[in-house]
């Protein structure tokens, strides 16, 4: 079968006269069945499904999903790595028109807690292995009630769920029930995106939102029928759950890995025979830091996803593994707005905007700023349903960030006169490390939980990987003292891994102003100082899930 490009996935997929959606899962899943049924869809390297395997594993486990009770627009909760079970629930939600929680399976503490609550799932499925930070949330006021379990725990490490729970094994896939029938507006996930000053926010991405993702970002990428795109980064985050969406709608196979390793890296894309990648910007400079390899060169990627690289790492790491590297924007709100194909890449920019989206650059009054001028990015959308919704649970949040029908990014760009993107920092209070969003909030609240801490403010500093590390500055009580180690550990059960600072500086006070705000920009003005303590030199190595 030949090329799909985007005008003849657009034209197959426009919806028909009648008004019927077509850009829902179940309508793009029967559409790949019709025009291409046994070409490969989707692989985790246990299991592989073609497209009618898929359709099937869809409609049976809504079936399962069905007869325990969960109907059309009730959340479920899933915790769980790159493996078939996660796209199988992803699948089985959306044929059932229920709405799929992907939780980061970092999450703990405070920050799972609010999830639950906020999602009101009550239903979750995760792996065994990771059911036990679902159990140390053990309050009953949540309306969590049944917990499906992937895979066997070992017994000698199994969790014990609390006795509000009912901790079952996954049930096997039921009877097939028939599609739901859906709007494109439908929600399809809630993607939980960390606060920059407060808790974090769910996403609501409709069916449409993922299908403009699949086209935009292929198209960038020039995505073709049988291409094998190879993605290790998690599925609960949008980047590689529309990978899913790419390989659907262009004919091509989605292999998930469970995760990034920077040795084992070239090895996967060699065996897999991946013709498209997808990378953070950290994870270049780990590859570029490794010795050369000769897989580096005999694997068959032309092209690589690869948000955030700066300039000199793009050009070394396509002369020395002869892969492309791809800059755009986008975030979980929005879509591929800004980029472009690899001919219009220019290193150190973002890329230009694409069709079908508007954008400004403006003041913190909104007015537009001219070219050359740093200001807030702020982006709309001309197809219905190209952007989330809103975020779940939380109108105010949804105003203050659509204000003036305008999206509001919260990031700092500089639009050149050319029409190209230039990316600054961010405004808001978030700390992006290692591909992570990091509440500043979530960490500073885990930090005052501690008895012997007065006050905390948690920031990013710069990192030798092209992101920010976190550091908190810390006021301890009267009298009290603590050893930075035993503040690390305390953290580490109650927050993501990547969330646990790196550095700590303990202070007398903290910076504020005239109405007792802590200045953070005078923290982070600082830095890491003489007196820092840094967890990397301490020769502690974080737990990860």
């Amino acid at each position: 079968m030949g090329s799909v490009s985007t005008r003849d996935a657009l034209e197959a997929l426009a919806p028909p006269q009648s008004g019927a959606a077509a850009r829902t899962l179940p309508a793009l899943l029967a559409a790949r069945v019709a025009r291409n049924p046994d070409a490969p869809l989707f692989s985790d390297r246990v299991e592989h499904w073609n497209a009618a395997q898929a359709s099937t594993i869809a409609a049976r486990r809504a079936g399962a999903l069905a007869a325990h009770g969960v109907q059309r627009g009730d959340r479920v909760a899933l915790l769980c790595t790159n493996r078939c079970e996660f796209i199988e629930t992803v699948l089985g939600c959306a044929w059932l028109g229920a709405v799929v929680v992907p939780i980061n399976t970092a999450s703990r503490g405070l920050q799972l807690e609010h999830i639950l609550r906020n999602s009101g799932a009550r239903l979750a499925v995760a792996e065994a292995h990771l059911a036990d930070a679902l159990f140390r949330v053990e309050d009953p006021t949540l309306p969590l009630q049944t917990v499906w379990l992937i895979g066997d725990a070992d017994a000698s490490s199994a969790p014990s769920a609390p006795s509000h729970l009912n901790c079952v094994p996954m049930p096997e896939r039921g009877e097939p029930v028939a599609a739901a029938a859906l709007a494109d507006s439908d929600p399809l996930a809630i993607l939980y995106t960390s606060g920059t000053s407060g808790l974090s926010k769910g996403v609501v991405c409709p069916h449409a939102q993922f299908y403009w993702w699949g086209v935009h970002t292929a198209r960038n990428l020039d995505v073709r029928a049988g291409d094998v795109l190879y993605t290790c980064l998690p599925l609960f985050h949008t980047n590689a759950l529309n990978s899913f969406f790419q390989a659907l709608i262009h004919d091509a196979l989605l292999v998930a890995d469970r995760r990034f390793s920077a040795s084992g890296f070239f090895g996967a894309i060699v065996e897999t025979q991946a013709t498209v990648t997808f990378v953070l910007g950290a994870m270049v400079p780990i590859l570029l830091g490794r010795a050369v390899s000769s897989q580096e060169r005999t694997h068959k990627v032309r092209i690589a996803l690869a948000p955030g690289v700066p300039a000199q790492a793009q050009r070394d790491f396509t002369a020395r593994c002869g892969i492309a590297l791809l800059d755009g924007y986008g975030s979980t709100e929005t879509n591929f707005v800004i980029g472009g194909g690899i001919d219009a890449q220019r290193p150190g920019y973002m890329g230009k905007l694409a069709g079908g989206f508007d954008a400004q650059v403006v003041d913190e009054h909104d007015q537009p700023v001219p070219d050359g001028t740093a200001g807030e990015l702020i982006l709309r959308a001309d197809q219905p349903d190209a952007f989330a919704s809103g975020y779940f649970g939380m109108p105010e949040k949804t105003v203050e960030a659509w204000r003036n029908l305008w999206f509001h990014t919260g990031d700092r760009v500089i639009r050149e006169s050319d029409g190209y993107y230039r990316f600054v920092d961010r405004l808001k209070d978030a700390i992006r490390r290692r591909g992570e969003n990091v509440s500043s909030y979530e960490v500073e609240q885990v930090l005052l939980s501690h008895p012997s801490i007065e006050n905390a403010a948690v920031f990013a500093v710069s990192s030798e990987l092209a992101e920010d590390e976190v550091m908190a500055a810390i006021v301890l009580r009267e009298g009290e003292s603590i050893e930075p180690l035993d503040l690390v550990r305390y953290c580490e059960p109650r927050l993501p891994y990547f969330a646990v600072p790196r550095y700590l500086d303990f202070v007398a006070d903290l910076p504020r102003t005239e109405n007792g705000k802590v200045q953070k920009y005078k923290l982070r003005e600082a830095g890491v100082t003489s007196s820092t303590w840094d967890l990397e030199t301490s020769g502690y190595r974080l737990a990860r899930a």
